[in-house]
């Protein structure tokens, strides 16, 4: 699982300001693997859609993932015809590679993608990308799965569909409806820190990127569709299954560890120009109560447990002392992460030695009510035993409670470093269509060192006729790889590729 580190906390979401540009404002991908049959149909069908019903410049991207037939022809011709159709090469397969790549590198505020047979209905696609364009979500999916949504394929896709969603929202505590529509958009500052945590260059490439927006609290946008299944979908079931069911696994631990930087891709605590001075969201006492009570219920049950299996080899005294030792380990480092939201490794071994001297007064309660219990009686019954002992622990959980929030985990809001918020600047700059250097005297500084308030936003621009000189840039068979790390430095470059840190061996289709 990668950690890079991200630029920073996210501005405040901002409705994409308008004006006249030829930076296209939505960039739609369509990654293919030898489709020759279907993709001039598909992108001519999406391309009359888009000039009839897009209010703005938009522009398809045919992202070939190393195809062998003659889809990079197909692809060339359609890029010759259609001033709005770009073509772009990668010489290895995965869908979540041709995605990362392309999404890296355009300049389009507004990125999305689809499959090249067109299984969800067009119509969706305004809905799907208005959310993005006003600033209200982060990211906006077409869900199969909601109530309103009309949907035709056969009883095997349906179930291995729901099965699959249901094993995310169990295992991953997702709550999005549908990972697998291909039919999805992001905003593009959004996707510049997002896509370096993604590890994934296949078919979980959806589920891994809409996993880590939701945990770090981004807005997900779902759009009902009407969708119909392509019987002649080339997806290979079992082995995508397989993987993605690995995918789930290495995503869980990776959560479970705390070894992701999420906070680097949050919001500031409101969108509102009004709001932008609070520094961070109140974590809330009765929220805190509520984690901390699930834990200390499930703790308490596990330290009874153990209790039970430590008297069968020794006295009451030591039972308590060892039941009570490892249950407070488990409950420092799940209070830590679940009610706390403490993650990453720093601090935890100073945590957890301040939890056990939290233990050590907790154990002085229950030692001293087993001993005042053995004073009244010489032989009590194991039941009066547990009986005591929960009494003292629950006094013991109060107890805990107060000192896990005013010493273990403070709220150290006031005294770290801020949160950065973003200043609110009336005018946006203009993007050419073609590179460009910067002035000498106003050279960009590298997307990590920018801050939030120099992070360029592009404009909204009407849809023009044409696009002068567009013919220049419209096809870009380059290999995956090239210019790996130029691909978030210049916004009006086109198309500069990045380097996908894994390969993927296998056909994902």
């Amino acid at each position: 699982m990668r950690t890079d580190s991200s630029p920073g906390t996210l501005p405040a979401r901002e409705h994409l300001p308008a004006g006249d540009a030829g930076t296209p404002v939505l960039d739609v991908v369509i990654p293919v693997y030898n489709e020759e049959k279907d993709l001039r149909p598909c992108v001519l069908r999406l391309h009359e859609h888009l000039r009839r019903t897009f209010p703005y410049a938009f522009r398809v991207t045919i992202a070939d993932n190393a195809s062998t037939d003659t889809t990079p022809l197909v692809a060339r011709r359609l890029a010759a015809e259609i001033t709005e159709v770009s073509h772009f090469r990668l010489e290895q397969k995965g869908r979540g590679r041709a995605l990362r790549t392309v999404w890296s590198a355009s300049e389009a505020p507004i990125l999305a993608y689809m499959d090249v047979d067109l299984s969800t209905d067009l119509n969706a696609l305004l809905p799907l990308v208005a959310p993005l364009i006003s600033g209200h979500s982060d990211l906006a999916i077409g869900s199969r799965l909601a109530r309103s949504s009309r949907v035709v394929r056969g009883p095997k896709r349906e179930l291995i569909s729901r099965a699959y969603n249901l094993i995310l929202r169990g295992s991953l505590q997702a709550r999005f409806s549908d990972a697998q529509c291909g039919f999805k958009a992001i905003r593009r500052e959004v996707a510049r820190v997002l896509l370096p945590l993604v590890e994934d260059s296949g078919w979980f490439f959806d589920t891994e990127m809409l996993v880590l927006a939701e945990r770090a609290g981004l807005r997900i946008h779902e759009v009902p569709v009407d969708w119909v299944d392509d019987p002649d979908s080339t997806v290979h079931i079992v082995r995508t299954a397989t993987e993605d069911l690995k995918g789930v696994w290495r995503v869980g631990r990776a959560l479970a560890t705390g070894s992701l930087p999420l906070e680097r891709i949050t919001r500031p605590f409101g969108d509102d120009p009004r709001d932008r001075d609070l520094q961070d969201v109140p974590k809330g006492l009765a929220r805190q109560l509520v984690g901390f009570c699930v834990v200390g219920g499930l703790s308490t049950l596990f330290y009874l447990l153990l209790y039970s299996v430590f008297r069968q080899f020794g006295g009451s005294q030591i039972a308590n002392a060892l039941a009570l030792l490892v249950s407070a380990v488990a409950n420092t480092a799940a209070n830590r992460r679940l009610t706390f939201g403490v993650r990453g490794r720093g601090g935890a071994v100073r945590h957890q030695a301040q939890g056990l001297v939290v233990f050590g007064i907790g154990l002085a309660l229950t030692s001293g009510s087993l001993a005042a219990l053995n004073t009244a009686t010489s032989d009590p019954a194991h039941s009066t035993e547990l009986a005591v002992l929960v009494a003292a622990n629950l006094a013991a959980t109060v107890l805990r409670f107060l000192l896990f929030r005013a010493w273990v985990f403070p709220d150290r809001a006031e005294g770290g470093s801020p949160t950065v918020v973003a200043a609110h600047t009336p005018s946006s700059p203009t993007y050419s269509t073609a590179p460009h250097p910067p002035h000498p005297q106003h050279r960009p500084q590298p997307y990590g060192q920018r801050t939030p308030q120099q992070l360029p936003q592009p404009p909204l621009p009407q849809r023009p006729v044409a696009y002068p000189g567009a013919h220049q840039h419209e096809t870009s068979p380059v290999r995956a790889g090239e210019a790996a790390d130029r691909g978030w430095e210049d916004a009006t470059m086109h198309l500069q590729p990045v380097r996908p840190t894994e390969t993927d061996q296998r056909d994902p289709r």
